[in-house]
């Protein structure tokens, strides 16, 4: 049957066989095409990946410390590169608006689109003299400090040693500054200044210290304008420990002038008593023109720190007595300098 159908259709002129057999072929060559042309399609599409993905193009850095902010954005603009930026205070009101520093450095090679840090001046803290006259030189030093904290120069410093001179102001009160006030400021300055040292002579009276006990020692030390010389000495029989055993000053006198010496000895034991340590400090220090402000600070090893005495002193031998628990550590400070620090043991 299936023949005779072939016949039929061949007589018409088609050859089946050959029909189907070419078809078949076209098939195959269509697939591989196919195949080809997916192939070239990946690839295609891989290349446009990385195309896209390419890494930014590199770029020298430029130099711009030393320049107006300004200018330097715009080099940093040309280059694609995006700047980050730092204020801060500088030694010179001129500085104001200019880059101190950058980082990278200029000529570093890197990828455009990096971020380069710029430092910039935001100009002087300060940029004129004030009238520092009636305030206390220890309160300007402290001032200044503050004030220039943050600044990499401080413009205004106040001398080691001004000018003393007697006067009814009470003692290291500023009496007159050079440069006045008002002037202003180019460069760093040291004041000149001038003092006062104090009214002069002043009466007051001589406390009695003998068979007080230390905490009320520590206290007449805190409140009298006069220095006490202690040197210590065993407790004897009937003497308890810190207490004063004698005091010497001249003989009928019951005031002296302020900041006069009063010797004064005192009964110390040499081991820990009422699990207390008791010690004296004995220091050497520079004369200083006028009293200056000294404390005696205590941190224990469990509780908070705590003063222990505080007082004005005019220097060369500083002594003060103490009991504190073992291990404490002391620190003794004169202007807000530290001048000893150690553990009591």
């Amino acid at each position: 049957m299936k023949f005779d159908w072939y016949k039929k259709i061949s007589s018409f002129g088609v050859e089946l066989e050959k029909a189907e057999q070419s078809l078949s072929e076209n098939r195959k060559l269509a697939g591989f095409v196919a195949l080809i042309m997916l192939v070239f399609m990946m690839l295609a599409g891989l290349a446009a990946f990385f195309i896209a993905v390419k890494s930014p193009e590199k770029v020298m850095v430029p130099d711009v410390v030393g320049k107006e902010l300004t200018g330097a954005l715009q080099e940093m603009q040309v280059k694609e590169l995006y700047p980050k930026i730092r204020l801060r205070y500088s030694k010179s009101p001129e500085d104001k608006g200019t880059v101190l520093e950058q980082s990278p450095a200029g000529g570093t090679i890197v990828k455009a689109g990096r971020r380069i840090n710029l430092t910039v001046s935001q100009g002087v803290i300060l940029d004129r003299v004030e009238d520092y006259t009636g305030m206390k030189i220890d309160d300007l030093r402290i001032q200044l400090q503050t004030l220039f904290a943050a600044s990499s120069v401080q413009m205004i410093k106040v001398p080691d040693l001004p000018i003393y001179k007697q006067d009814e102001s009470e003692a290291g009160t500023i009496l007159e500054q050079n440069p006045p006030a008002n002037t202003n400021l180019t460069s760093p300055i040291t004041l000149q200044l001038v003092v006062s040292s104090g009214p002069g002579r002043r009466e007051i009276p001589i406390p009695n210290l003998k068979g007080l006990s230390l905490n009320d020692i520590l206290l007449q030390i805190s409140k009298s304008s006069l220095i006490f010389d202690f040197t210590a000495q065993l407790p004897q029989e009937g003497q308890a420990a810190g207490t004063v055993i004698s005091q010497k000053w001249p003989e009928g006198k019951t005031s002296t002038s302020a900041y006069s010496r009063i010797e004064v000895v005192i009964a110390l034991p040499d081991k820990i008593h009422n699990n207390l340590i008791y010690g004296l400090i004995d220091e050497r220090l520079p004369p200083y023109p006028i009293p200056l402000e000294a404390e005696l600070k205590a941190e224990p090893v469990q509780g908070n720190p705590y003063r222990i005495a505080a007082f004005k002193h005019t220097g060369n031998r500083l002594t003060i007595p103490y009991a504190v628990p073992r291990k404490t550590r002391l620190i003794l400070t004169v202007a807000g300098k530290e001048i000893k620090r150690f553990i009591a043991e």
